[in-house]
Formats: C-alpha cells, structure tokens, sequence
C-alpha cells in the first residue's frame, strides 16, 4: 500500500514537471509572439537571431558571465523609448515572463542580463542603452534629466559644456550606466561635500509591473524614497530617467595622485589616513588604492593648489604633499584625470567602454567604524596585498555631507560614523585562474571581520555580492522577507524592511525579481513560477 502511495507521488511529481516544462515552453513561445506585434522587430533579439550574441555582450563587463553555462535570456528588448518598455512590461506579465533591466552593464553579479541559477524561471533583458538622452537646465537650482542608460561620462560630459561652474557627485568610473548607479546610491570624488548622487534626485519615470508610466508623485512617497537607493531598477519597476539637482564647483579644482610604498612608510601613513581623511574640510576628498606594496593617494580639492597646501601640511603631514604634486584644472577636466590619467581629454568621458572594462572580476565591501590597527595594516599588506593572488583595496574617506544626512533620510544607511568604505577586487586573464582569484577576495574578507563593521557586517548594493545571500528565484521554489534579511540588512540596515513594505505597495506579487531584489513584506512567501494572470484590475 506504502510503496503504491510513493509509486503515485512519484508520478505525480513527474507528470507536474513534464506540465510545467510544456508551460514555460509555451508561456515563452506566446510572449514573444505577443512581444512581435507590440514592437518594432529591430529591436527585438530572440536566442535565434544573429545578433543575439553581440547585443548581449555588448555592456558585459565581466566574462564570467559570459560562458556557454550562462542562464540567458529569452530575448532583448533594446528599447528606445516608453511604449517600448511599456509593451514589454504587459507581454510578461500576461505571459508569465519576468524581465530584468541593465544599463551600463557593470552589475558585479551579472543579475540585469543573467541568472545565477540553473533552475531559473524564463525571463527577457529590457537594455537601456538606447535610453542616452542628458537635457541639462541652468537655473536655481540647476538641474538635468538624465536617461538610465546614459553613462556617468556622458552625464559629465554635458554638464561640463554648459557651464564649468556646475557638477554632479556620482561615481568615479565614467562608463557606468547612470540607471544602476543611482538606484543604489552612487558616490564618488564628491562625497564628502556633496553626499550621494541619489541624495539629489527630485524625480523620476518609472514604468511599474503594471505597464504604467509614473512620476515622483504618481508612483507614491515610499516608492519615490525607495528607488533612490534601494536597487529601483531591478526591483520596484524601470527607471527610464531621472531628474537630478546639479551642484556648484569653483571654476578651479585641484588633483594628485602620490604613490607610497611600504618602503617609503605605506603602512603608517595609511593608518594615519583612517582618522585623518574623514574629518579633513569637506572640499577635500583623499582616497587610497592599495596594491602590492604601494598604496596611491588620490585627492580631488575643490579650490586651488595654493588653498590647498596648508591644509595638507597642517593635518596630513606624513604624505608629505607640496606644489609638484598639484595639478589644477576644471572639474569635468579632473574627471579625466582621475580615472583615465594624465592624457586624458574630456572627449574621452564619451566612450561607453574603457580599457580594463571587460575583465574577469570579483568584488566585495566592508565598512569601517573604528581605525584598524597598524599591526593589521601591516598583515594586510606584507601577506595578503604581496601574495601572487592577490588584487586590490580601494578605500573612500566619509564624513561631511554624506554623514550629515539621517539614516532614513534614502534607503542607503551608511552615514553617520562610517569612517571609510573598502572595496576587495581582484581581476584575472583567464577562467582557469577564477579559483585563487576570488579565494583571495573571500579570504581576506573572512581575515577583516573582526575589523570593521558589525551587527550588521554592513556592505554597499552597488558593489553587489551574492556571497552576502540570496533570493531563491527558480524552479518551484519560493523566497521570502525573512531569507531576504540576510543579504539585505547588510545593504540597508534597517531600512529594509521599509523597502520591503514600498516592494509590497507597486509589486506585490513579486514581478520584478532577481537574485538580490527587495521581496514584498507581508507575504509569508511568494511563489516563484508565474502564471498566467492579469493584476492590473
């Protein structure tokens, strides 16, 4: 009787299987007739079409990605305006599609163009490399709308040209795509005088699960509040473009670059620099990159060399800083310099793709609450940083105005009291090295635990890592607020679940979904395999 009952269970189980397979199959089938009679063909790529390949590789900024055991997608929509998004939207919805979004491509975990799981429900790529447009508007305050696939670099690059007394404070890298930047909060040389990019988002145009078009207002104060900083892209619907407040800067900037090296006393003046930077005058930012044994010290100074100098020799002796150093210049000229060195041209902002953009890569981050000591420093760079293996530490000075704001004031926590950020990155030429590569990143990461933040072990979203945990999103499994928790509250502290609750107001059933997106409060669970319904009533 027993093995009779087990006999049709197993079968049960089985036929469900062989349902679900010819499901997807056909929910598949029928979205991407549904999505041929809603777009233009041009801008359809389908597993079969002969520039499927290229289109999907064309902002992937990390091989491992890329590979014949990659999970792709049904199709991209490379979308050129709303209704495009729009009718995309509505096609997987009805067909029990999901759809995830990229803009620049330098996802660290590949999630806006992949999954990270085998069993992974069919889903479709909406890029947003076609959405490029920067209308920038001199006024009090001067402001510019921006589309998520312009990058930081074109975003710069219009600025510049309408006045070098104008800026916006996001990131360094000027290929990024401005859509994922801004979602998850986005800083950059200019932190320290004028916070996050997201901080100065006063709208935006977001296309919800529903297919709707919202603003600032139409889409909800909670939402509004979770999209500038909590993952907006892959989570609450599309970001097609924001409206941001620029800020000013002198006419006249002031960089260096000093490298030290352990030789030439790295080890201290890197422990200095824990207290020091973030507590120098607002204007001044000094970062550090740490490799092999020689830590660099980038600076960005918004005023002049001569301004600069006693500020240096009075709080910041030891890197022993004077007039060789100094280059001054205007602001968009100091982008170029900073990123893509000596040479560089502001003409050069406008290139989606820079040297080093696609490499193997693993990254992750840590804050840091309490100067680590100098023994530890000096265990960092005399083992891990001199290993074979080994790649690099970046380090951001907070304090000033990104410390001023309120924890709660965006969904990004990590305020008041943060000394510094640090990011672990390691690059490598070839698959065959990923192993030892990525071992170091996870390795060091284990050795600085004691080090830095706790309670939570706090990370920041755009260095995205799915080592922190992760949604289940495939097969017919389920995920949850609660398993949601584990990688979230190191992201968000505790506006998570605040963000949780925004995910429960415009998508409740979870339709904008990856990896490491925000789940909707209030469900016990949500059921990963979407059928065929309309909850737009």
């Amino acid at each position: 009787m027993a093995s009779s009952r087990i006999m049709a269970l197993a079968m049960l189980i089985i036929s469900s299987f062989f349902f679900l397979s010819t499901y997807t199959q056909a929910s598949s089938d029928s979205f991407l007739q549904c999505l041929s009679a809603s777009i233009p063909n041009q801008i359809l790529f389908t597993r079969s079409s002969p520039s499927f390949a290229s289109v999907l590789a064309s902002s992937v900024r990390n091989p491992r990605f890329l590979t014949a055991a990659t999970v792709k997608p049904l199709c991209i929509v490379t979308a050129t305006n709303a209704s495009h998004v729009q009718a995309t939207v509505v096609c997987g919805r009805t067909h029990g599609v999901r759809l995830r979004v990229r803009s620049g491509g330098h996802d660290y975990e590949g999630l806006s163009y992949r999954s990270a799981r085998a069993d992974a429900t069919p889903f479709a790529v909406v890029d947003l490399a076609g959405f490029r447009s920067v209308r920038v508007t001199r006024g009090t305050p001067a402001t510019a709308w921006v589309d998520s696939g312009a990058t930081l670099g074109e975003l710069y690059y219009a600025i510049g040209k309408v006045s070098d007394r104008l800026a916006f404070p996001a990131g360094l890298c000027p290929t990024v795509g401005v859509g994922g930047h801004l979602s998850g909060g986005g800083f950059g040389m200019l932190l320290r005088r004028h916070g996050l990019a997201a901080d100065h988002v006063v709208d935006a145009l977001l296309v919800n699960a529903e297919g709707r078009l919202l603003n600032s207002t139409t889409m909800g104060r909670d939402v509004f509040w979770a999209i500038r900083g909590g993952a907006g892209g892959g989570s609450f619907g599309i970001v097609l473009s924001w409206r941001v407040n620029l800020v000013a800067v002198p006419p006249k900037v002031t960089v260096f670059n000093i490298p030290k090296s352990v030789q030439q006393g790295a080890i201290d003046i890197v422990t200095k620099w824990q207290e020091v930077a973030p507590a120098l005058p607002d204007e001044l930012l000094v970062r550090v990159v740490a490799q092999g044994q020689v830590a660099n010290f980038q600076s960005l100074y918004l005023g002049t060399c001569d301004a600069l100098l006693p500020v240096m020799s009075s709080r910041f002796p030891e890197l022993g800083v004077d007039r060789t150093h100094c280059k001054e210049m205007n602001w968009l000229q100091s982008v170029a310099n900073i990123f893509l060195g000596d040479g560089a041209t502001v003409e050069d902002l406008l290139k989606r793709t820079a040297s080093g953009d696609a490499v193997f890569n693993k990254a992750t981050s840590d804050y840091v609450r309490q100067a680590i000591p100098r023994d530890i420093w000096a265990q960092i760079f005399t083992s891990w940083l001199a290993r074979p293996t080994a790649g690099l530490m970046i380090l951001d000075p907070y304090g000033g105005k990104i410390a001023s704001v309120s924890e709660s004031e965006t969904p990004f926590p990590h305020r008041k009291g943060v000394l510094y950020n640090v990011q672990y990155m390691n690059f490598w030429g070839s698959a065959g090295e990923e192993a030892a590569r990525t071992g170091w990143v996870r390795d060091l990461y284990t050795f600085m635990a004691p080090h830095v933040s706790k309670n939570p072990r706090e990370a920041y979203v755009n260095y995205k890592d799915l080592s922190l945990g992760e949604n289940i999103v495939g097969g017919g499994n389920v995920t949850s607020f609660e398993a949601g928790r584990v990688w979230g509250e190191k992201y968000y502290k505790g506006n998570f679940r605040r963000l949780a609750m925004a995910k429960a107001q415009i998508d409740p059933n979870d339709y904008f979904r990856n990896e490491q997106s925000i789940p909707p409060v209030g469900n016990q669970f949500i059921l990963t395999n979407v059928t065929r319904v309309d909850h737009t009533a």
